[in-house]
């Protein structure tokens, strides 16, 4: 069987889209809370609540074939505070080296690495952040490949995210993991530029991951919305009035449409700032906006049913967060409904996970050979 470490846990999505085909060695999480959720899920026989900067790689037991790591993206995200790796949050990533370079030191050092983050990361401090992952798992004696996956091909959620995938130099990669070209659907205008301005050094090390597209059509947003949560309730008349009132004329006809369809239609709304004024802003194409975690009302995400003249309209509930994330309904969810809401918008959606498991991670290790070979050309 398989083995993974997964740093950054959560609620451990990573475990859940792993499956039962791999087995966790260790976990970690600095968030008490979700070491519950974790815990409630999962078991604690793996897991470790602490700060990532206090561990030791001797309680980090085994030799895994696969560490994750989906460190913290606040200083790395658009509308952070810009500060990247530097910052106190996604500075986070070099305590994870920190902890890779010592697992190296005593000949542990797992087969494949993976790292999920924001795109922001790509252009974070005019690219250098990236440069900078990308060139400490090199020093770690890595091959770097990345792509970003929009979890929209999966679920009804609209959620690109940038992974970095990183295999041991010392052993070969199957052909059937590369791609000739650097073109698919998750190599993006922005990936591409980021690779480009990357050092000579680095390129050399590049590798060009290829992941198929999924062959089955995601659900619409409509398919996972609950008929009676239990964690939210339905807006009164004039909170849904006030609510339609700050959408622009742009938004008004999107509802209009929704209202000329035969069939109930479900929109998802975003509150914003324009210009100073706040704005209702809704889509009615099946896909639900990137969960966010909630550090206020304007980061909630709110649901619109429109059945012609019917307009009703309520808070994202808990589990429909949770399914938005490709969780079960098995999952335990905990009880307080903004701690259900932060472990989804804070997490890793599963079935991008299970994908990259089938098609990359599984057939890597598969596929490797101790030989040690010369680092591939980008191509």
């Amino acid at each position: 069987m398989k083995s993974y470490y997964e740093f950054f846990a959560g609620g451990g999505m990573v475990n859940a889209g792993l499956g039962q085909d791999w087995s966790c060695a260790f976990a970690n999480d600095f968030s008490v809370k979700k070491g519950s959720s974790y815990v409630a899920n999962w078991g604690a026989e793996t897991l470790l609540v602490e700060d990532i900067k206090k561990i030791a790689a001797g309680r980090i037991l085994g030799h895994a074939d696969l560490a994750w790591a989906s460190f913290p993206c606040q200083d790395l995200s658009l509308a952070g505070n810009g500060a990247g790796l530097e910052g106190s949050r996604s500075g986070t990533f070099w305590a994870f080296i920190a902890l890779m370079k010592a697992l190296k030191s005593q000949s542990r050092k797992p087969r494949i690495i993976a790292l999920e983050n924001v795109c922001g990361t790509l252009t974070s401090n005019g690219g250098k952040d990236f440069q900078s992952i990308i060139s400490a798992l090199v020093e770690l004696g890595y091959r770097v490949g990345a792509l970003v996956i929009d979890a929209v091909h999966f679920v009804p959620q609209s959620r690109p995210r940038l992974f970095v995938v990183a295999v041991d130099a010392a052993f070969d990669i199957p052909s059937a993991c590369l791609n000739d070209l650097s073109q698919s659907i998750w190599q993006t205008k922005a990936l591409l530029k980021a690779y480009q301005h990357l050092p000579v050094k680095l390129k050399a090390n590049w590798m060009w991951w290829h992941v198929p597209s999924p062959t089955q059509p995601s659900r619409f947003l409509r398919d996972i919305v609950e008929s009676n949560p239990v964690d939210v309730a339905w807006h009164s008349q004039e909170e849904t009035a006030r609510l339609l009132s700050l959408m622009s004329p742009v938004n008004r006809q999107k509802l209009l449409h929704a209202q000329n369809a035969k069939a109930l239609q479900v929109g998802a709304v975003y509150r914003r700032t324009r210009e100073g004024e706040q704005r209702a802003e809704v889509r009615f194409d099946g896909v639900s906006g990137c969960l966010r975690t909630p550090g206020g009302g304007s980061s909630r995400q709110t649901l619109l049913f429109v059945e012609g003249p019917m307009i009703r309209s309520r808070l994202l509930s808990g589990r429909e967060a949770a399914r938005l994330m490709g969780l079960p309904d098995s999952y335990v969810l905990p009880m307080r409904y903004n701690d259900a809401y932060h472990l989804a918008g804070d997490g890793v959606v599963v079935p991008v996970i299970s994908h990259l498991a089938k098609h990359l991670f599984t057939p890597l290790l598969t596929g490797m050979h101790g030989d040690q070979v010369e680092p591939r050309k980008a191509a």
